[in-house]
């Protein structure tokens, strides 16, 4: 079967086909249209500006993902759709426009939540890892029986943490979540206190590799890791990011080095909330597997500290090719293949965007 997916719930208009083969996912197509540099001067994403822009761009993504799967539409088995969460202005359009093209080409239509999306996005394995993803230990499948339930998954982005128990495919249960700000939020917003501009994500990122020397740790700077030790798995950044600010305001050496040192220890923060919160959880439920996914599964630290601590667990870790990590149209492809073998359709016209679509 082949599976045109739709995906606009942020600020990227992603289109993808997906061709499912007795099990096997195949990326026929994967285009992206990112409004990174138009929101960057905005220090952050501008939802009104987001949704005209997915609306200029909707059309002609869907149509290259079309074009680059060497497929026609007679040849596209179903449309699936990110229905929710995200921005309300930004999801409609991917909705209204997966909505009119399954009426127009009389093809069975599938909403799709976007944390669903992410979960299974280390589906979309390629065959042969890079030798930076080698170095991290990730691993990535395209054979829907090489995962192994239970299952716990870590969702970071700039919109959502969340700690998910996979009891199946198609049966989740929260088990731990931000109390305020997602942690891509929180980078985002440090990266600003520091001067590092947006996307704070990479820019932290690469300042923390920066981060070697002494002097700030000589005038003793250290972050807070809130709610590690808490009986739950829930967690809490905004704290976390306030501690920055004071810790940045108060600090009479605002050399390179020392905002090197301050990004680190803020990196180093959230690495080690996210990952004690996530393994807690694997031992709990007795997860085989842990599962890592959204945008901030792309940092480097993450992905080596997660792969080093779940391996001293005896766990396998899935961790989604870096071009995976964002958002984009192929996860929605490959999670909506489940929907279509659980019947789950949906008529055009009764399909509505929820911003606030709880996956569980």
């Amino acid at each position: 079967m082949k599976i045109l997916a739709i995906e606009t719930s942020c600020d990227e208009t992603a289109a993808s086909v997906v061709e499912v083969n007795r099990g096997n996912f195949n990326v026929l197509s994967n285009v992206v249209s990112s409004q990174e540099k138009v929101h960057a001067k905005y220090g952050g994403i501008v939802p009104e500006v987001a949704a005209r822009l997915h609306v200029e761009k909707i059309l002609p993504i869907v149509d290259l993902a079309i074009k680059k799967a060497k497929v026609t539409w007679p040849k596209i088995d179903y449309i699936a759709v990110t229905a929710g969460p995200g921005l309300i202005s930004s999801l409609m359009v991917g909705v209204e426009t997966a909505k009119t093209l399954a009426y127009a080409h009389n093809k069975p239509l599938v909403k799709v939540n976007h944390i669903e999306g992410h979960l299974l996005s280390i589906l979309g394995a390629r065959k042969k890892e890079s030798k930076k993803e080698k170095k991290q230990h990730s691993r990535q499948l395209n054979k829907p029986n090489q995962l192994k339930f239970p299952a716990v998954g870590l969702v970071v982005s700039g919109g959502h943490t969340q700690i998910i128990l996979v009891e199946d495919y198609l049966k989740y249960k929260l088990i731990g979540e931000t109390r305020d700000d997602a942690a891509g939020e929180a980078f985002d917003k440090v990266a600003k206190i520091l001067g590092l501009g947006y996307p704070g994500g990479p820019a932290i990122s690469a300042m923390a590799e920066k981060g070697q020397g002494a002097k700030v740790k000589e005038q003793g700077i250290k972050l807070p890791r809130p709610m590690l030790d808490s009986p739950n798995f829930d967690m809490s950044f905004s704290g976390l990011k306030t501690a920055v600010l004071y810790a940045w305001r108060d600090l009479k050496d605002k050399s390179a080095n020392s905002r090197a040192e301050v990004a680190k220890e803020f990196q180093d923060a959230v690495v080690e909330v996210l990952v004690t919160k996530t393994l807690k959880a694997a031992k709990k439920y007795n997860a085989k597997m842990v599962i890592l996914g959204g945008g901030v599964s792309a940092n480097s630290a993450l992905r080596e500290t997660l792969s080093y601590a779940a391996t001293k667990q005896n766990l396998s870790l899935l961790i989604p090719e870096l071009k995976l990590t964002g958002d984009n149209a192929v996860m929605i492809g490959m999670a909506a293949y489940y929907h279509i073998q659980n019947k789950d359709f949906v008529e055009p016209f009764n399909l509505r965007a929820d911003p606030q679509w709880e996956l569980v």
